[in-house]
């Protein structure tokens, strides 16, 4: 096993400045270190709610834009960051010039006609769009990727991955009323960086449902992912594992044919306090840990951000988990909820006597 393997992207030789859009939790404790962390200049802020954009702007040492004139008023010299809800993409998406530089919080749309609605929005203005779908980012999962791009596992043949955790869902009061939240805002997550992995399934037959102590519309999931007859993918996700921490896990394990490799994802376990993320590869002399360079929160943040910079200033050709390849994850997501809703195969019943 190399002693190295790709964890972080490197920092481009200039950047941009950055707009961002929105004010909130995502903003103060994501965006804004990962951009302070980079060096990145936030050019601004806004928001409709101009009190809080500018009480936010003044903390983080920018300005707070009045209007959306001001906030688009530099052109093709920012990249505009839209840390806002899925519902506001689209609205926001045709107010920035045309052929702009932008990234969007996941998801992309608040379901499958809304991600159609917004591809066709940065097609017909030839937006260059990334959506922050930035697990697929985080250290473990870029050496995880480096490691399978060696060789190192082989083939690989299985997928796993598991979650029993207790997610304090009350801490997230607008997910009370949402008909879709378990699939869309958490495991796709997971569903995003199995793609960038394996690339798309061909199918997907999933159940998700609630949970008797939660007003939470769905919080337990159960997905297996149709990759043909070589390789078996399943998730298993339940967020109401209330038992206490020592069985507790958020972790997946890949096999293939010549190694394997175990990852744990520390941030949803005793969340938010969260733990370090962990990445272990056994190549056939025993599991070795990989000392990593960061967690998924935040530093999968900054390979996101560095990504797209570096595409907006011309130092990459292309953009990594870009709006036409996260359409894709929508549609997996799409077809999740939609294989849910079915009846399950029936079962024969014995025959008469």
């Amino acid at each position: 096993m190399p002693i190295e393997l790709r964890q972080t992207v490197p920092l481009p030789k200039t950047s941009l400045p950055v707009v961002i859009f929105g004010a909130g939790s995502i903003v103060t404790d994501a965006h804004l270190p990962a951009y302070a962390r980079l060096g990145f200049t936030v050019a601004g802020l806004y928001d409709p709610d101009i009190a809080k954009a500018r009480a936010v702007a003044q903390k983080a040492g920018t300005r707070a834009f009045s209007n959306m004139t001001e906030a688009t008023s530099l052109g093709h010299g920012a990249v505009y960051d839209l840390a806002t809800p899925p519902a506001a993409h689209a609205g926001l998406l045709q107010s920035l010039p045309d052929g702009a530089v932008c990234i969007m919080q996941k998801p992309m749309g608040p379901d499958l006609a809304g991600a159609d609605d917004i591809i066709r929005i940065c097609r017909r203005k030839g937006l260059q769009a990334a959506v922050n779908f930035q697990l697929r980012f985080a250290p473990a999962l870029l050496a995880l990727k480096d490691a399978v791009a060696q060789g190192q596992l082989g083939e690989v043949v299985d997928v796993d991955g598991l979650l029993a955790v207790d997610t304090p869902w009350h801490l997230w009061a607008f997910l009370a009323d949402l008909p879709r939240v378990e699939i869309l805002l958490h495991s796709i997550h997971y569903l995003d960086a199995i793609r960038d992995l394996l690339g798309n399934p061909h199918g997907i037959h999933a159940r998700t449902m609630g949970h008797p102590s939660s007003t939470v519309s769905n919080t337990r999931t159960a997905m297996i992912l149709d990759y043909g007859q070589t390789v078996r993918c399943a998730v298993s996700i339940n967020h109401n594992h209330s038992f206490g921490r020592k069985f507790q896990a958020c972790e997946f394990r890949i096999c293939g044919t010549k190694g394997a490799a175990y990852v744990k994802l520390g941030v949803n376990l005793d969340y938010p306090k969260g733990e370090p993320d962990e990445l272990w590869l056994n190549t056939g002399t025993g599991w070795t840990p990989v000392p990593l360079a960061g967690n998924w929160f935040i530093e999968a943040f900054l390979g996101r951000f560095t990504q797209l910079m570096r595409f907006a200033v011309g130092e990459d050709p292309s953009i990594q988990g870009s709006a036409e390849d996260a359409w894709h994850t929508m549609a997996l997501v799409e077809a999740a909820y939609e294989s849910a809703a079915l009846p399950a195969h029936p079962i024969r019943k014995a025959p008469d006597a």
